[in-house]
């Protein structure tokens, strides 16, 4: 199974770590793509702080985020599953996860990035400020930009594997799965059970024990109607809907009576 996730707004220091090392990053082929956008990120936020501010569209209060983006290459680096913090992170609490739950997490999530494209919780890089719906001057909008290096390494990363995709609508804007890779991916989306309405919190924080649970487990299925029943296992309430034609995702609604 593969899992895509999104970052965190929020993030936790950087550390003192080892500075970055891009060339140690999964998913090499997206390095180049990598490379240049880190440039782009550093050279903005090395000149003029308030038009940095205004294109990362940072408050007055976040101001400091623009320094802190141009050390991006010196600063100390940990791994991505203790830099992305928030919501649907501490629900998935990876820390305590058991041995072979962690390493289950290690082959399973991928952290969707606009700097770095998409990461395993396992790479080390430095806390950073850069969202997938920032236009950098010299590229334009960071979702689009991903597109062609993406589309050119994710679907061998997926491999024949399921694909859990529980990404925010601006992160799920820089792959979608096509073909027969689509035909294995599942959409997610959370709902206030007597109100079939999205809360945004509780979203996050389903989406993340939905993954705990999950690796906690050491279930596997291997398509979309499997987790379908692996997730009711789980004791989760699901309705799926089936796509109407072949190569197309699956759409899940896991239903929560309770806000929390």
């Amino acid at each position: 199974m593969l899992v895509l996730l999104p970052p965190s707004e929020g993030k936790a220091a950087s550390g003192r770590g080892a500075p970055l090392k891009p060339e140690s990053l999964s998913l090499p082929g997206l390095n180049p793509a990598r490379e240049t956008v880190l440039g782009e990120l550093v050279e903005l936020c090395a000149g003029d702080e308030e038009k940095a501010r205004e294109v990362l569209g940072l408050s007055e209060g976040l101001r400091g985020e623009v320094a802190k983006n141009t050390e991006l290459r010196t600063a100390g680096a940990r791994p991505a599953g203790e830099i992305y913090t928030g919501v649907l992170y501490d629900a998935l609490d990876l820390a305590s996860l058991e041995p072979a739950a962690k390493k289950r997490a290690a082959r399973s999530l991928l952290v969707f990035s606009g700097l770095w494209g998409a990461v395993r919780v396992t790479d080390r890089i430095p806390s950073y400020r850069c969202s997938m719906g920032v236009k950098l001057p010299a590229l334009g909008a960071l979702g689009a930009y991903w597109r062609t290096p993406m589309a050119e390494v994710l679907p061998e990363a997926a491999g024949g594997r399921l694909v859990l995709d529980l990404r925010s609508s601006a992160y799920a804007a820089a792959w979608k799965p096509k073909g027969e890779v689509a035909g294995r991916t599942a959409t997610v989306r959370v709902l206030h059970a007597p109100t079939r309405k999205v809360v945004s919190h509780f979203n996050k924080a389903t989406k993340g024990r939905i993954v705990r649970s999950l690796l906690a487990s050491g279930t596997a299925p291997e398509g979309p109607a499997e987790l379908v029943e692996a997730l009711r296992d789980l004791g989760y309430e699901v309705e799926a809907e089936a796509p109407a034609k072949a190569g197309k995702p699956w759409s899940l609604d896991v239903l929560v009576a309770e806000i929390h």
